[in-house]
């Protein structure tokens, strides 16, 4: 008789494969964007740096409290549900998605203001890659958000699980590009 194998790797993630799969990838394309922009970057740091004086430190400090605060509040539903909790799992879970709705309206604000001083993609490569890489992020704020309510209607821990995965990986791409983006000088 031949012992049990002991668990892979694999086995310990929590959550399905084919989530971490999507994580990885995302966290790939979004680490080849921040690499492109910091190699751009080195070509002009004055440009680069009098582009950056445009944005908004404070919003973005204000967004990286919103998204933290959400990430901890899906992780906080998590508990909940496996604890037997499911009201208050749906409740962590509603508030994370009001925050992140509320990063959406302070992201919003700050990209109007940019239209109103006629700053667009083109204004100089900085901008370019500011709309891109946040962008590409609000599109997953956006997508982590219609998750996390699906999530809400279909509670199960699995899927709670994996529904924080995607939006903790969310939360770590604005951890990364809010620094890079808006205060690296």
């Amino acid at each position: 008789m031949t012992a049990p194998s002991p668990p892979s790797l694999l086995d310990e993630l929590p959550g399905d494969l084919m989530i971490w799969v999507l994580i990885i990838s995302e966290l790939l394309v979004f680490g080849a964007g921040l690499a492109a922009f910091l190699s751009v970057r080195l070509t002009d740091p004055s440009g680069f740096a009098e582009a950056q004086s445009h944005l908004h430190r404070t919003g973005a400090a204000l967004n990286t409290i919103v998204l933290i605060t959400s990430g901890y509040l899906a992780a906080l539903a998590l508990r909940f549900r496996m604890a037997g909790r499911r009201g208050a799992a749906r409740l962590a879970l509603a508030g994370a998605a009001v925050l992140g709705a509320v990063f959406l309206v302070i992201k919003g604000a700050e990209y109007a203001d940019k239209a109103a001083q006629g700053i667009t993609y083109d204004t100089h490569p900085f901008f370019m890659f500011y709309y891109l890489l946040t962008g590409f992020h609000v599109a997953h704020v956006i997508a982590g958000i219609v998750v996390i309510l699906l999530v809400m209607w279909r509670d199960s821990v699995d899927n709670i699980e994996m529904g924080a995965a995607f939006w903790h990986m969310v939360d770590l791409i604005w951890v990364l590009l809010f620094p890079i983006v808006y205060l690296l000088a």
